[in-house]
């Protein structure tokens, strides 16, 4: 349910780094950096991210899938790192970013 391209059953083998975020506890759930990002008001924000982060960063491919211009898709990702306190060019903000991103969902 936490990733439709996965279909409605999924096979262990194949849902990759949710493997990983399914067996953290629960009281992880949500890191505080990513925190503020995860509120309802910001919802546009965290999908811009993890679009932004499932296409390695690549600004053209983001704002394309998005639908917006690349500006745009700039200053959105300048609001995350207000947000967060996170540095994108950071590889292991990134991560920790991308990864609470994707275990908000489960």
């Amino acid at each position: 349910l936490a990733e439709r391209r996965l279909g409605p059953v999924a096979q262990w083998r194949g849902i990759g780094p949710y493997r990983l975020l399914t067996a953290l506890p629960p009281e992880s759930a949500q890191d505080p950096a990513a925190g503020p990002l995860l509120a309802p008001a910001h919802r546009e924000l965290a999908r811009t991210a993890e679009v932004y982060l499932d296409c390695a960063g690549q600004a053209a491919r983001t704002a394309s899938e998005l639908g917006i211009h690349r500006q745009t898709l700039y200053y959105r990702l300048n609001r995350v790192e207000q947000l967060t306190g996170l540095d994108l060019d950071d590889g292991e903000d990134r991560l920790l970013l991308h990864m609470a991103l994707k275990r908000a969902r489960l």
